[in-house]
């Protein structure tokens, strides 16, 4: 009969998490993760299967929190403009509080289309967070916020690239009053 585990799987995905975070998957040997939960390494394999499984199902849970909260920010019966500029304002602000960036930034950059498990797994957070700001822009379209020529579609996925842009910007060593520039460019476009 197998032993009962004696940990919280969840925590130790979020422990994990935060290792891949301060890392990338590269730089996150077994031992360090080992290190960051508290597990040993048969307790990792035999829970998780491979550090690749861990690191999706880390990647996973940092994407249902953080792009939840860009859901709940595109939320409500605010004016479109300023959703979008509270996320650019979130954006910024994230980059300059923590200089681990955006999980999923770094893992595109790291690992996006090398490795064809972990793009899905972007993919389908993109089209999640897409869908979201065409939907707000479409409302703002019929609220008269939005230009009737524009597409919605094509707006929402300027907005996320451009605050993946910003992102970008900031790990390569922009200050914030240029990131503030580039977002009300950006806002203008609407």
């Amino acid at each position: 009969m197998p032993r009962p585990r004696e940990f919280d799987e969840a925590v130790a995905v979020e422990k994990a998490m935060h290792a891949f975070w301060d890392h990338g998957y590269e730089g996150t040997s077994t031992a360090r993760l080992c290190e960051a939960t508290g597990l040993s390494r048969s307790s990792i394999y035999n829970t998780f299967s491979s550090k690749h499984a861990l690191f999706r199902l880390s990647l996973r849970h940092y994407m249902d929190s953080a792009t939840q909260r860009r859901l709940d920010q595109l939320a409500g019966d605010r004016p479109v403009r300023d959703k979008i500029r509270d996320l650019f304002a979130q954006t910024i602000d994230d980059e300059f509080r923590s200089p681990r960036g955006c999980l999923v930034v770094n893992t595109a950059a790291e690992l996006g289309g090398r490795d064809a498990e972990v793009s899905e797994d972007l993919r389908r957070d993109t089209e999640r967070l897409t869908a979201a700001l065409r939907d707000a822009i479409e409302a703002g379209r019929r609220a008269g916020e939005i230009a009737e020529d524009k597409d919605p579609l094509t707006l929402a996925r300027f907005v996320h690239t451009t605050a993946g842009g910003l992102r970008v910007m900031a790990r390569s060593g922009a200050d914030r009053a240029a990131l503030e520039n580039v977002a009300e460019v950006a806002l203008a476009t609407l």
